[in-house]
């Protein structure tokens, strides 16, 4: 079948490629120039961590975003070194909370799994990972293309799409925006390796490292449909947190900050659905590598194989 996808961003290529495998034969619009630009998907976390957004998160995030770390570890680099949730002393209490409403985890020895932080308490999620999502969507394509995927950009998707992945522009009845705002910094004199979350009551924050000394830091979840700068508040916090977390972070450069628009719908939860003969693949809310793969696993169900005459 000929199947036409609009937005090369997470979801499309995901989609792309789960239908490719089925031996669909696929075209990706993408309104952009290049890959990932103008998608929230570039100022992702790119944190595989199904047991921490559990705390927050429905049962589904959990069992289905468990996959997505053997499926990306075949697409792209995969970083498997476990995540690190911790707490200052004054904010213990939010540790206790999170370690009750989330599973997988055992105290953490924060000496030996990341050196440079001392010891203080925590939890370690040891089969959690993280990937760098620029990368990853690069290597995804890439894979796409391996299969016979056809990518269109700089272009506005025919009327006709099949497959609309194009996150808060597709303006699907329910869906919101949920502003993401993110800073990478660099800071060569430390060398941490794994995803660390900080913990407090108002603004949590995580920290994952790229390599090379280079951290993104992340992100705020506000109701707004602003894709502006980040927010001058926004910025305070996100700094302040990587201060708290150590203070050699004082001597960091800001690389670059962003903002992204999550699309969510009022459940946070994503939804494969056919509106007047189109399939949206929407709502990934703060889960898009997590669950887009499942999600596209979902579509490719649903629409069938191309022998069985389904369009």
């Amino acid at each position: 079948m000929m199947v036409s996808i609009a937005g090369a961003g997470v979801a499309g290529l995901c989609c792309a490629f789960e239908l490719a495998q089925q031996g669909h034969s696929v075209t990706v619009f993408e309104k952009a120039g290049t890959l990932g630009a103008n998608t929230c998907s570039q100022f992702a976390g790119g944190m595989l961590a199904p047991w921490c957004e559990r705390e927050t998160a429905d049962e589904m995030v959990l069992t289905r975003g468990q996959k997505a770390i053997d499926w990306w570890d075949k697409i792209t680099q995969v970083t498997r070194l476990g995540t690190l949730v911790v707490a200052p002393q004054r904010d213990l209490a939010e540790l206790a909370r999170f370690a009750r409403r989330t599973t997988g985890h055992r105290p953490a020895d924060t000496v030996k799994l990341e050196p440079e932080l001392g010891e203080r308490p925590g939890l370690f999620y040891p089969d959690e990972a993280h990937l760098n999502p620029e990368k990853a969507l690069r290597d995804l394509a890439a894979a796409c293309v391996d299969r016979g995927v056809e990518f269109s950009f700089d272009c506005i998707a025919p009327d006709d799409v099949m497959i609309n992945c194009t996150g808060v522009l597709a303006k699907l009845p329910e869906l919101r925006s949920v502003r993401g705002e993110m800073v990478l910094l660099r800071c060569p004199s430390l060398n941490l390796r794994r995803t660390i979350r900080l913990l407090h009551p108002r603004f949590p924050a995580y920290l994952v490292p790229r390599g090379d000394g280079i951290y993104m830091l992340g992100a705020t979840m506000i109701e707004s449909d602003a894709s502006g700068p980040v927010f001058l508040r926004s910025m305070m916090e996100l700094l302040g947190a990587a201060f708290t977390l150590h203070p050699a972070f004082a001597e960091a450069e800001i690389i670059t900050s962003g903002t992204g628009l999550r699309p969510a719908f009022p459940d946070n939860l994503p939804r494969v659905q056919q509106i007047d003969g189109t399939w949206h693949v929407n709502g990934l809310y703060r889960h898009g590598f997590l669950l887009a793969p499942a999600m596209a696993m979902d579509l490719v169900h649903k629409m069938g194989t191309p022998n069985e005459n389904i369009c």
